[in-house]
Parts: structure tokens; C-alpha cells; sequence
């Protein structure tokens, strides 16, 4: 049964992914709940149903009233089979409506609702680019992919659990009150319109408030997990008072923001008391009133008094809802900041498959300056021919990297083309461009999972045997044989750690390159590969990547122009553009920046102006 309600919605079906996501949190709210538009419409009937079961518990019970009034012995003689229906609603009927409800709200809904939403919000957050993910805490994104989704189930567990079924009840109950006399409806009418002025005060401050609230959390949540990801740069700094002080500040903005929402609730429960107070008084009052006149039963101030006993508990707990609801919405819209961001960075509307056959890469008339009047390239022209090695030198800043960043398509060009066989890469498939393209960065974290998963990275149906063999090639098989962590997996199902923090920097780097030479990549691109090793491992690296590099298309940057040297040519970049271009020789030859570069090395370092 329970597999049945569960499985009434697949929250991973399959949808149109958009790149502008819809940006009012209306819209938003409608386009992710599609799949649940069925179960939303029948778990609304049977929400009413429950409230109206409620409703007629009251009725049954002023009914009772009435006739145990009489005389005895004519109660079972005549109302005999009236008794039988009221034992079958209060066990058979009525719990088969509540059971009804209770299964679609939280076996449906409850369950599918935060799944669907997780999943499209982490899917539509991994289409995003490198440069968005570069303006962002992570620690931040996270919180609102876990959180927005929380609140998307809260906000739909509230409209059929307490709002749907509330104002079913209440409208139930002005219509039991005026099927017995329209005089005492007007009490509860009144009542009702003074409730209706609480709860739009309510919203009106609740929702800015819990906006508010919500941004001081994803703040704090960001800074914290900033902390944590960079806990080796707070140490060995003895930085940790000043991160405790900037955590405090967080932390006491994040007080002040829910002090203020709250005592906007403690406002609403005074109002509250109040108000039920009035409506317990003048409902009573009234029945008796017309009991007094003769014009009401014994049974009508039950259901009266049985009425307004229920909407006092109830009321509490409707505007508890109420103010949750608006304060979940509150956190969505916060969220939306994140999920609901468009996707800047997208494949051509016509976007083909990359198609390998030289792999030359040609840059025309590039400048890219990351929206800035300076720094980046300016107007940039080369061409890396086909299984050609090629160095990147230059002082930090000349547009190394920005140049390795382009061809990967981490940033749309600002001016200019990159082709690669002829094919423009902002019109292929950004998938297809980076299968084809192995990269070793200088940062070389790992996945926080096993060393055969992070291999595996470069090829995932990679068979155990070229998994090994990869690891054999960068000179990893050893160390990963003597790994071991604190669950006790040896060897390549040992954990990394986040980030690879259990692994030292050459460590890393050599699982790092055993990926990269599993995915075997026609173009490869080295940014400093081989910065994080020592002088003996490096030597071995070096035959390594020289075997990497057979039948490659290879740009390398290092700061290290020993590693360079041996390239077929090597770019001088200077302020964005090339101003040398030749072999190791024939630079030094010339006297220019090349060669002052390479006599001011020290250690075989670049040296800072």
C-alpha cells in the first residue's frame, strides 16, 4: 500500500529543462509541481471530505443531544438505525477519509515533492558555469539546494494539511451553523473577517522577515563552510580568532534577523488569544440566547460550544501554518537566487558534436578581459598545429590561464573565435568539447571517494586492469597499495578525503594524471602538472607526460621553464598578448623577455618583478 502512494509521482521523470527558469516565485512554484497536478486536485477533495467529517462529528453530537432529551425508551425504538450509521462514520468511514488524506500528503507529496525539487535544483546548478560557481560560496549554493526543496514540501504540506482542510472547515461550519439558524453564522462571520485582517498583517511582515532571516542563515552557513574548506590556510596562519570573530558578527546577524521574526508571532498568538476569546463568548452566547427565546435546542448550544472549542484549538494552529507557509515561501525565494538563475553559459541552439580528426586549435582575433577595461587577452591569433607541443610562458597576469579557460569554454569569448578542426566550440556541445580535452591543473583536488572512483573519473567504464595500468603510468600503483583509511578500505577503495586532503599534494597530483591519461584525450592541456611534486617524482612524471603527449595536441603553462624547454614551441605572453614565439633556442637567442625570464630563474622558478 505504502509503495503505491509512494510511487504515485516519479520525481525523477523526465521535464524541459530551461535556460531562464521561470523568476516569480508563482511561476516557479507551478512549473516544478507539474508532475503533481493529479494528486494535487484529489488530495484537495479528500482534504475537504476530512474537514466536512469534522463538521458532521459536531452535528452527530448536537443530534445526541436532542434526543437523549426525550423520553428513554423511544431513543433505540426510533433512532435505532440512525445509531448504527453514526458507530460505522466514527469507525469505518471517518478513519478511511483521514487515512486517505494522511497517505497522499505524506507518502505522495511529502516524499516526492523536496525529492523533485532537489533533483531538477542540483541538476539545473551542475548545468551553471565555472565563472558562476567562481561568484559564490559553495557552502552557500549547497545550503540552498538542500533547503528550497525542504520548504517546497513544507509549503504544500501546509496548503492540504492545514490550509485546504481549515478553510473547508470553517465554511463547513457556517453552514452547519446557519442550517440550524442564520443568526448564529453572524458571530462566526464576524469572527472570521477579523481572522482574515490578523493573517494578511501577519504575511505582510512575516514574509520580508523570513526572507531576511533565511539570507543571514545561507550567509552564515557560506562563511562557515568557507572556514572549514580552507581549515589548513586558518591554522597555519593562527587565523582562528579572527575567522571566530567574523563568525560571531555572522552568527549575531543571523539572531537579530530571527528575533525580529519572531516577535512578529508573539504578536500574532496576543492577537490570537483575543480573538478566540470573542468568538467562544458570542457563538455561545448566541446560542443560549436563542435557546432562552425557545428558538434553538439543547443540542444546538452543544454544536455551538463543540464549535468553538474546536476553532480555538484549531485557530493556533492554522495561523502557526499560515505564517509558516509565507515563511517557507520566504526561504524559496531566497533560494531562488540560486535555482532559479539563469544558465548564461549554454550550448548553440544547433549545437553539433565536437568531431575530432587533427585536433588544431585556432585562436582568431581573442580578447576576453572578464568584463574589465584591462587584464585577460586582446586580440589574440595563433594557431596550435596538430600533434604539436606547445609552452605558455609569461609573469602571473599575461592570460595564461584566461587562454586554457577559453578553449575549454569556461567563459563565453568577448570578442573572437576559437576553432578546433575547423569547428567554432561555441557551437558544439559543451559535453562533447571537454570529452576531448584532458586537462592537469596546479589545484588538483580529488572527489571525497574511493582512489578507483576519482581514476575512474577519466573513464567510467574503465575495466580494472586499465585502471591499474593507468595508476602504473603516473607512478601512483605503489603509495595507493599502501593506502588506508579509518574504516579500514586498503588500497584503490580507500577514501580520499574531501577535496583529497588525506593525500599529499604529489599524491593527489599522480591520481590526478592517472585519470588523464585513462581518458585519452586528443587535446591535452597541462597547467602546471607538475608543480606539487619533488625533484624524484618529478623526473619520473616528466617520462610520463612525454608519453602522454604522443599523438596530442599539448599546451602547457609552467612556471618552471625547465619542463618547457623541450617543447616544439613556446609563447611568450606579456599583458594579453604574444610577444614571442619559437623554440627554447631561438628565444634565449634573441635576448628578449624569454631569455631574461630564464636567467632570472632561481631554482628553476620564475622570479616576481
Amino acid at each position: 500500500m505504502f509503495r503505491f502512494f509512494e510511487n504515485l509521482v516519479d520525481p525523477f521523470s523526465k521535464y524541459k529543462e530551461l535556460y531562464n527558469p521561470p523568476n516569480t516565485i508563482r511561476s516557479f512554484l507551478m512549473d516544478y509541481t507539474k508532475p503533481f497536478v493529479g494528486v494535487f486536485a484529489i488530495t484537495g477533495v479528500v482534504a475537504t471530505l476530512a474537514a466536512a467529517s469534522e463538521i458532521y462529528l459536531i452535528y452527530l453530537l448536537g443530534w445526541i443531544i436532542d434526543i437523549v432529551s426525550g423520553d428513554p425508551s423511544d431513543v433505540f425504538e426510533n433512532h435505532s438505525n440512525f445509531f448504527i450509521w453514526a458507530i460505522v462514520f466514527v469507525l469505518v468511514v471517518r478513519p478511511l477519509i483521514f487515512a486517505l488524506d494522511v497517505l497522499l500528503i505524506n507518502n505522495t507529496l511529502m516524499v516526492n515533492v523536496a525529492t523533485l525539487f532537489r533533483w531538477r535544483a542540483h541538476k539545473h546548478v551542475l548545468r551553471q558555469s565555472i565563472g558562476w560557481f567562481e561568484n559564490d560560496f559553495a557552502g552557500r549554493i549547497a545550503n540552498r539546494v538542500m533547503q528550497t526543496p525542504r520548504s517546497a514540501g513544507e509549503v504544500v504540506f501546509q496548503v492540504f494539511d492545514a490550509l485546504g482542510y481549515s478553510l473547508a472547515y470553517v465554511f463547513g461550519g457556517l453552514i452547519l451553523l446557519n442550517s440550524v439558524d442564520f443568526r448564529l453564522m453572524l458571530p462566526m462571520a464576524v469572527w472570521f473577517l477579523l481572522y482574515l485582517c490578523l493573517i494578511v498583517w501577519v504575511v505582510r511582515n512575516i514574509s520580508p522577515a523570513s526572507k531576511a532571516s533565511s539570507d543571514a542563515r545561507s550567509n552564515l552557513n557560506g562563511q562557515i563552510v568557507d572556514t572549514y574548506t580552507n581549515i589548513h590556510s586558518v591554522k597555519l596562519f593562527a587565523y582562528q580568532n579572527q575567522e571566530l570573530d567574523s563568525a560571531k558578527a555572522a552568527i549575531e546577524q543571523t539572531r537579530q534577523t530571527f528575533a525580529k521574526e519572531m516577535r512578529l508571532y508573539t504578536i500574532m498568538d496576543f492577537g490570537l488569544n483575543i480573538l478566540n476569546g470573542l468568538l467562544t463568548i458570542s457563538l455561545i452566547g448566541v446560542s443560549i440566547f436563542l435557546w432562552y427565546i425557545g428558538e434553538a435546542t439543547a443540542g444546538t448550544i452543544a454544536a455551538a460550544s463543540a464549535l468553538a472549542i474546536r476553532l480555538n484549538a484549531m485557530t493556533g494552529w492554522i495561523m502557526w501554518a499560515i505564517s509558516s507557509f509565507f515563511r517557507e515561501l520566504g526561504v524559496i525565494q531566497e533560494g531562488m537566487g540560486t535555482l532559479a538563475d539563469p544558465i548564461k553559459l549554454r550550448d548553440h541552439e544547433n549545437a553539433n558534436i565536437l568531431e575530432i580528426t587533427k585536433a588544431q586549435i585556432e585562436v582568431k582575433s581573442l580578447s576576453h578581459h572578464y568584463g574589465l577595461k584591462s587584464g585577460g587577452l586582446n586580440k589574440l591569433n595563433v594557431t596550435f598545429r596538430e600533434n604539436e607541443k606547445v609552452g605558455l610562458v609569461g609573469r602571473s597576469g599575461a592570460g595564461k590561464s584566461t587562454l586554457l579557460k577559453l578553449i575549454l569554454r569556461f567563459y563565453d569569448v568577448e570578442a573572437g573565435e576559437i576553432h578546433i578542426d575547423g569547428q567554432d566550440i561555441a557551437r558544439v556541445t559543451q559535453d562533447s568539447l571537454h570529452k576531448n580535452i584532458g586537462v592537469v591543473q596546479q589545484d588538483s583536488s580529488l572527489l571525497h571517494r574511493s582512489i578507483r572512483e576519482n581514476i575512474c573519473y577519466g573513464k567510467s567504464n574503465a575495466t580494472e586492469h586499465e585502471i591499474i595500468a593507468a595508476a602504473k603510468k603516473a607512478h601512483a600503483h605503489d603509495f595507493i597499495l599502501n593506502l588506508q583509511d579509518e574504516y579500514g578500505r586498503k588500497g584503490y577503495d580507500a577514501q580520499v578525503g574531501e577535496r583529497g586532503i588525506k593525500l599529499s599534494g604529489g599524491q593527489r597530483q599522480r591520481i590526478t594524471l592517472a585519470r588523464v591519461i585513462l581518458k585519452n584525450a586528443p587535446i591535452l592541456l597541462l597547467d602546471e602538472a607538475t608543480s606539487a611534486l619533488d625533484s624524484e617524482i618529478e623526473t619520473q612524471i616528466q617520462d610520463t607526460l612525454k608519453n602522454m603527449m604522443k599523438g596530442k595536441t599539448v599546451i602547457a603553462i609552467a612556471h618552471r621553464l625547465s619542463t618547457i624547454a623541450q617543447m616544439d614551441r613556446i609563447l611568450v605572453l606579456d599583458k594579453g598578448e604574444i610577444v614571442e614565439d619559437g623554440d627554447h633556442e631561438s628565444l634565449l637567442s634573441r635576448g628578449g623577455l624569454y631569455s631574461e625570464l630564464w636567467h632570472h630563474q632561481s631554482g628553476g622558478f620564475l622570479k616576481s618583478r
